[in-house]
């Protein structure tokens, strides 16, 4: 059974806490086995939270849990690219796959609740998908 690291943003822990649910049906539902649930402060966290887990030999993949919302200022969208660049590089680096469940960046209140169950799941199917 392939293991699987789980990166929660904890800025919107009470959401963040439902994808964590929706993504254990997932890994069950695939025969993916969750070792760790890690929780970071942010997005920002994120890369470096990953990067740990995926050195692990034991760690077979990692999907990333979290929401950037849009701000006032541009500073969400250009956290968020960076962080997703980064993801894709450490996806390569560690040859093993990674499931993207960030809801944003730019993600404002109203479009949160309808994408918390699909982008869990998807990510975790993500990671069932590339390890066949």
């Amino acid at each position: 059974m392939p293991n699987i690291a789980l990166i929660c943003g904890s800025f919107h822990r009470a959401e963040i806490e439902r994808m964590l649910a929706w993504a254990r049906e997932e890994a069950t539902a695939h025969g993916l086995e969750i070792t760790d649930v890690v929780w970071v402060p942010g997005a920002m966290e994120v890369p470096l939270a990953l990067d740990r887990q995926l050195s692990d030999d034991e760690v077979d993949g990692a999907a990333c849990l979290g929401i950037i919302e849009k701000g006032q200022t541009q500073h969400g969208l250009a956290m968020g690219q960076a962080v997703i660049k980064t993801i894709i590089e450490l996806q390569l680096v560690h040859e093993k796959p990674i499931g993207l469940g960030i809801i944003g960046p730019g993600a404002e209140p109203e479009h949160i609740e309808p994408r918390l169950e699909a982008h869990a799941r998807a990510a975790v199917a993500a990671i069932a998908s590339m390890l066949q």
